[in-house]
């Protein structure tokens, strides 16, 4: 769905249908919210977050499967915990958020 030449993608909480065209489409679900867009190239899970079934996800039609550890005070063992999930769950990836390991707001 090239539009003059360039192609599209959207991020999004998967909380509203998506009903247009898009090139690449990359769900980033959150506590608490109800999941509606249940497919698409990149599933990126912010963890660990209560209530959220990885196995569950695991099971839905996407291409790629991330992991991203949650920032803040528990930073360091979310992120320890995170790549731990990864190597015995090998359909996940590890997803980081660079600009914060160097210290960028």
């Amino acid at each position: 769905c090239q539009i003059n030449g360039f192609k599209t993608a959207i991020e999004t909480n998967g909380t509203i249908p998506i009903n247009f065209q898009i090139d690449w489409v990359c769900v980033s679900p959150k506590e608490g919210s109800e999941l509606i867009v249940k497919s698409g190239n990149e599933l990126k899970v912010v963890y660990p977050q209560l209530g959220q079934d990885l196995k569950e996800l695991e099971s839905l039609k996407f291409d790629h499967f991330f992991l991203q550890p949650m920032d803040g005070d528990q930073g360091r063992k979310n992120t320890d915990q995170t790549i731990q999930y990864c190597l015995e769950n090998p359909a996940w990836k590890l997803s980081i958020q660079q600009h914060k390991l160097i210290g960028m707001p």
